[in-house]
Parts: C-alpha cells; sequence; structure tokens
C-alpha cells in the first residue's frame, strides 16, 4: 500500500465545517450566544473534538445544567456520537448548505435514541470493540490480539492528536493481506437515516475467484432497494460500483477499520 500513502494521507486530512448552535430552551440569557464555527475531522467522534463548544456555551446556561451532557441533533434527529463525524454528515448534509448546522443540548436527554458518554474513556472502549471486530472479521482477530496494549495506546492516541504517522505506523498491520485473496472478509457498515446499520459477511473474492465489486456488496446487502438518481457515499465520495470491496477497505476504512457506507436515497 505504500503507493497508495497519498490516497491515505488525504482520507486522513478530510474536515467537515460545523456551525454549532444552543437550544433556546437551554439557553439562560436574553439573547442567544453566537454560533461557534469549526472545522472537525471527518474521522474522527464528535464527543473528542466538542471540548471547546462546551466551555463557550457553559457560560449560557443555567446552574442546574452545568454538568449534563452535551449532545447534538440536526432537524430534530438525535446525533449518534458513536458514528464517526464524516458518516453522520453524509448521512444529515451531504454538503448541500454549508456549513453544516447542528445544535448542541444540555437537557431532555433522549435516552431511547442515544448511548450516554460519560467520558473520553466510553469513546475508546467503543472505538477498541469496533477495531477487534474488524480483525476478527478481516484476520481472524490474529493481528490485534498479536499487539501489545501499547500499540492500542497508540492506535487511540494518533487519533485523539489527529496524528496521521502515529496512527499509520500501528494501523498498517491491520491493513496487511496474507495472500491475493485479500481479507477473510470485508468489515462494512451499509447506513441509512433511521436504520440501524447493515452489517453481512462479505469475502473480497467470488467462489470463481471473480473480485467483489461495491455493487455487489450493495445488491448482497440491499436487495431491489437501490434506486436511479440514489447516492452511495464513502468518506464524502460518491463512488463508483464497480470498484472492488477489498480496495475500498484497504483506503477508504475509517480508523475504526470499517468501511462505513453512507446509502442516500434521491427522495431524502
Amino acid at each position: 500500500m505504500a503507493e497508495d500513502r497519498e490516497i491515505l494521507r488525504e482520507i486522513w486530512d478530510g474536515r467537515v465545517p460545523v456551525c454549532v448552535q444552543l437550544a433556546s430552551e437551554d439557553c439562560n440569557t436574553l439573547s442567544a450566544p453566537d454560533s461557534y464555527y469549526l472545522m472537525v475531522p471527518r474521522l474522527s467522534y464528535f464527543p473528542l473534538v466538542m471540548d471547546k463548544v462546551r466551555k463557550h456555551l457553559l457560560r449560557f446556561i443555567p446552574p442546574d445544567l452545568q454538568d449534563a451532557e452535551m449532545w447534538f441533533e440536526c432537524d430534530g434527529y438525535p446525533l449518534k456520537w458513536h458514528y464517526p463525524v464524516g458518516v453522520l454528515f453524509d448521512l444529515h448534509c451531504g454538503g448541500t448548505a454549508l456549513p453544516w448546522t447542528i445544535t448542541a443540548h444540555f437537557s431532555h436527554f433522549p435516552e431511547k435514541e442515544l448511548i450516554r458518554c460519560p467520558s473520553r474513556e466510553v469513546v475508546e472502549s467503543q472505538f477498541m470493540s469496533s477495531l477487534k471486530e474488524a480483525d476478527g472479521l478481516k484476520h481472524r482477530g490474529q493481528v490485534i490480539t498479536n499487539m501489545q496494549s501499547k500499540d492500542h495506546k497508540q492506535l487511540w492516541m494518533g487519533l485523539c492528536n489527529d496524528k496521521f504517522d502515529q496512527f499509520w505506523a500501528i494501523n498498517r498491520k491491520l491493513m496487511e493481506c496474507s495472500s491475493d485473496e485479500g481479507f477473510k472478509n470485508i468489515p462494512f457498515r451499509l447506513h441509512t437515516l433511521y436504520r440501524p446499520p447493515i452489517q453481512k459477511l462479505i469475502k473480497p473474492l467470488t467462489d470463481d475467484g471473480r473480485k467483489v465489486t461495491l455493487a455487489d456488496l450493495l445488491h448482497d446487502a440491499l436487495p431491489d432497494a437501490i434506486m436511479e438518481g440514489d447516492r452511495i457515499v464513502i468518506q464524502g465520495i460518491e463512488t463508483p460500483l464497480d470498484t472492488p470491496v477489498q480496495w475500498l477497505s484497504e483506503h477508504l476504512s475509517h480508523p475504526d477499520n470499517f468501511l462505513h457506507i453512507s446509502y442516500i436515497p434521491a427522495q431524502a
């Protein structure tokens, strides 16, 4: 994959312009605070990048909400913090109107729709669990098991600190293939609005040795659902359907090693 390092770097450097507004019901001042603008890494998670936003908004909320968990919504839809920022952006905005405007809340936490996230340790636990699941699909878990705890920590800190070289020094081991057949299975999550993500066992090659493409994956995961005009987006890119899934998994996966695919119907 050395010759494709530039692709990996471009994906890593992807950013989403975000405008954060405070929910009116949580505002304790006569006038609403100024919106907070920031460029958020597509590969990160909201709890890792919103510390400054929280500090900015705390001055404008009632004392009894100072210790409350901050959560976000877009057009009335709570944003799942355990989805990468780029996936949420592709599903809810897709670049139709920039910056992406979201609303920060400190009250009325939607218990039935969101998992609570009281600390960064919860994000780390979720991330490592996903990483281990991905390696189980790709290498039967052999790579992640053979790593030392310091390697796991380097992956996590590379993501938290937005350090490409720090992260990929370890992650390249998780992207290695022992044969021309590629990974055992392709770790992917197919996202649509208002539904849990779809996961299935998809191999990179067919029984007769043909490379499995994105079109094959979609036909298996969403049979008869794809219509003309629907968009298939990976890392903000409308991806050609004839692209081999092995290549996509190696180059367009998120740091959790899953290929996150956003399906956006034309009528959405």
